[in-house]
């Protein structure tokens, strides 16, 4: 895990950039007014600290059509660039109106690394830390402010401060960054994938996994290139092949798995579960039909539900699938034995030597290259099975051919992070014309409940009827659904044989503003935009505004000016002690973050927000005395403070990077990034306005009934993601959104 975490900690250097530039330009404006003689201007006073607003928000609405075109590391090289220049003319500023072009283009930076650091850092980081590693930009971003706070305190004590020398600083750190993006940081392996250049997606794999066995992370990103799809959940009974489990599954033996392990003589077989498993008790689901009964919570959206119930029956044993009975599954994308030498294999994907796909063009290559599974569109239906079916082993072949003569379905897994396993099953049907048909179905399984034990004269399995004595058994559940490799235009074609794609030819379709239109993708931008406008919402920008205030009635500002401190000195020391306080704080949630959950974290604190917020109310309605009201207000707004940067300040943007398929996730993340800063421009702008209408207490009064709301929709709409794959994450929107749509 190493090396996905230093990775993430250099990306996360823009974020502490974006810090950096909040916390100088609030401190340096207190200057700037005075040598432009802005007291009576306070429109272009306004304009010089929301100009990095404007640039933001205009960037985002390009940045990730833009990163899924050209990649996720060019534009952080490019947000470090604009970092620098904007901080030397910063520098150079010799009026108003190049100061406020130099906050554009700082604005340009920050926007591109507050949507793309969260994004790339999801697409690196392993499902157990991604939370934790996706904390780190929050965490850099407070700590980016404190240090700016005590530099700019530390300027404002000398006779005559320069406030641009405070904000030319910047271009340190940045050009700190530039050398990061450009000699450190690896472009994103799903990126790479997306495009069809499997080698150098493999090579930056296994740098991040410090291992080199990375084929089942290649094959899941490859998968991971379809969007939308028809996907059903299933339950099977999975256990050794030599004993018998005809007491557990269903009538017939056509429905039937085989999954092999690595070494010669290893095979399990899954067959689907007669009684409902814990995933379907959870769901009512009915999984042969995909329906849904009922819901146990009204109004809640059935993906809450069906992410909920894989986290409460995760094995309790501290192992999964992988280490419970089937370890190292070998790869579809990484056979071992040599392809056939016939007629069907496409020998012009077999030697291709295009740098889009291939840096290192070796024909042989084929684990490098993905081309393991690349059969030919001419094969016939049962060469491709033989094909789909060759082994490490006479053995192990022969035990194979000997379970597809009886009609059954093989599969070859590989495991994925978070205790899943990504299988390919090869499946038959009947034609119109009598012929047999078949194709590759993608399964992610899932353990539910603990693995059998043989200890003991019967087991009780979680999907109904015991298993016979001496047996070992798990229950799984699956999400099966159209391989990536296999897809619609090819099936639609009515070609035989496995038929599968090159992923190149996958990746060439590119985003299209068609596939946000997908079930599964419609979902997931409700939950990130919506999340989003109720983050801004939430009144963070009120209760910094409020902040110096509250604690100048404290009588913190008193005792620092005792101190020999001037006014803009002791506001600027306040700021940073209120920073400080953050930091602590967003610690413990990058602990709790795979632990407890991002669900969890925002229903345990947003509750907490509501509550700072009616002290903070009351305290300003009610006369309490000079010094309850300072004690008050003072203890709302520290919890107020805590509580929000463990969970409203990082979970949106760690959620929104989590939840999009592959192939437009730029596309939604700029989306939600934009609601963002438009929220912010809004929230921020409306402020000074709604305290002369409604005063303090009623602009505290609105943000509490906001925290209200957005509780109420975490609850009903907003799923758990934690230690789950990305790909999991967007197949699941897709199945939760087919339930509902079947439901309604």
């Amino acid at each position: 895990m190493a090396g996905a975490a230093l990775v993430a900690i250099a990306a996360s250097i823009g974020n502490l950039l974006q810090g950096w530039d909040n916390a100088t330009i609030a401190g340096a404006v207190l200057y700037i007014k005075k040598e432009f003689k802005l007291e009576s201007e306070p429109t272009v006073e306004g304009l010089i600290v929301a100009m990095s607003l404007i640039g933001a928000t205009i960037i985002t609405t390009f940045s990730g059509p833009v990163s899924d075109w050209i990649g996720r590391r060019p534009m952080l090289i490019l947000s470090s660039v604009l970092y620098f220049v904007s901080s030397l003319i910063m520098l150079w500023s010799p009026n108003v109106y190049v100061l406020l072009l130099a906050r554009l283009i700082d604005g340009f930076g920050i926007g591109l690394a507050v949507t793309l650091v969260p994004l790339y850092i999801s697409e690196t980081a392993p499902p157990e830390i991604r939370g934790l590693l996706n904390t780190l930009p929050q965490f850099s971003g407070s700590g980016g402010m404190f240090l700016s706070y005590c530099m700019v305190f530390g300027m404002s004590l000398l006779p005559s401060p320069d406030w641009r020398i405070m904000l030319g600083v910047l271009a340190v750190p940045s050009l700190f960054f530039f050398g990061l993006t450009i000699f450190f940081l690896p472009e994103s392996p799903r990126w790479l994938v997306s495009k069809g250049r499997m080698a150098e997606a493999k090579k930056v794999l296994q740098r991040l996994r410090g291992k080199d066995d990375v084929s089942g992370e290649m094959a899941l990103l490859v998968e991971g290139l379809e969007v939308g799809g028809d996907t059903s959940i299933e339950e099977y009974i999975i256990g050794p092949a030599t004993e018998p489990t005809d007491d557990h599954v269903a009538d017939g033996e056509k429905d039937q798995i085989t999954l092999y392990g690595p070494g010669e003589g290893q095979s399990w077989i899954a067959r689907p579960s007669k009684g409902p498993s814990l995933l379907g008790s959870v769901l009512s689901l009915t999984s042969r039909h995909g329906s849904m009964v009922n819901q146990s919570v009204p109004l809640m959206d059935p993906i809450v539900t069906l992410f909920g119930s894989v986290h409460e029956n995760m094995p309790h044993t501290g192992g999964s699938m992988r280490s419970a009975l089937f370890p190292n599954f070998g790869s579809m994308f990484s056979m071992t034995d040599q392809h056939p030498k016939n007629e069907q294999w496409d020998e012009e994907n077999l030697h291709r030597d295009d740098e889009e796909y291939a840096s290192d063009g070796a024909a042989g290559d084929y684990e490098d290259n993905l081309h393991s599974p690349l059969l030919s569109r001419q094969t016939t239906s049962m060469e491709g099975k033989d094909i789909a079916h060759q082994g490490r082993g006479s053995t192990l072949n022969m035990r194979r051919r000997s379970l597809l003569d009886d009609g059954g379905e093989a599969a070859s897994s590989t495991g994925i992070g978070g205790g899943w396993q990504l299988a390919w099953k090869w499946s038959e049907k009947d034609g119109e014309d009598g012929k047999k048909e078949g194709g590759f179905k993608r399964i992610y399984l899932h353990q539910e409940g603990v693995p059998g034990s043989r200890k003991g004269s019967v087991l009780s399995l979680p999907g109904g009827g015991d298993a016979p004595e001496g047996g070992e058994f798990i229950h799984a559940a699956a999400l099966v659904s159209q391989s990536a490799l296999y897809s619609k235009d090819i099936m639609e074609q009515r070609m035989a044989g496995p038929a599968t794609m090159h992923p190149s030819e996958v990746a060439a379709k590119g985003p299209s503003w068609r596939d946000l239109f997908e079930p599964g993708v419609r979902r997931a931008l409700l939950v990130g935009v919506g999340i989003q406008i109720l983050q801004q919402f939430a009144g963070i920008n009120g209760v910094l505004y409020y902040t110096p205030q509250i604690l100048e009635q404290a009588g913190v500002a008193v005792l620092l000016s005792n101190l020999g401190l001037s006014s803009a000195s002791a506001s600027i020391l306040i700021s940073s002690l209120t920073t400080l306080l953050m930091l602590p704080s967003i610690g413990l949630a990058m602990r709790l973050m795979d632990i407890s959950g991002r669900r969890f974290l925002l229903l345990g604190t947003i509750p907490v927000l509501i509550a700072s917020l009616i002290i903070l109310v009351v305290s300003n309605v009610i006369d309490f005395g000079t010094v309850p009201h300072a004690a008050l207000s003072t203890v709302s707004v520290i919890i107020y403070f805590c509580c929000f940067v463990m969970g409203f300040g990082p979970i949106p943007n760690i959620l929104c990077a989590e939840i999009f398929p592959t192939r437009v996730r730029g596309l939604c993340i700029a989306i939600c990034a934009m609601t963002f800063w438009i929220g912010d421009i809004i929230v921020t702008y409306s402020l000074p306005v709604m305290l002369n209408a409604i005063g303090l207490a009623g602009v505290f009064g609105i943000y509490a009934v906001v925290c209200a709301i957005a509780f109420v929709f975490v609850f009903l709409k907003v799923p758990e993601t934690k230690g789950m794959p990305l790909e999991v994450i967007t197949e699941f929107f897709a199945v939760g959104a087919k339930q509902a749509a079947a439901k309604a």
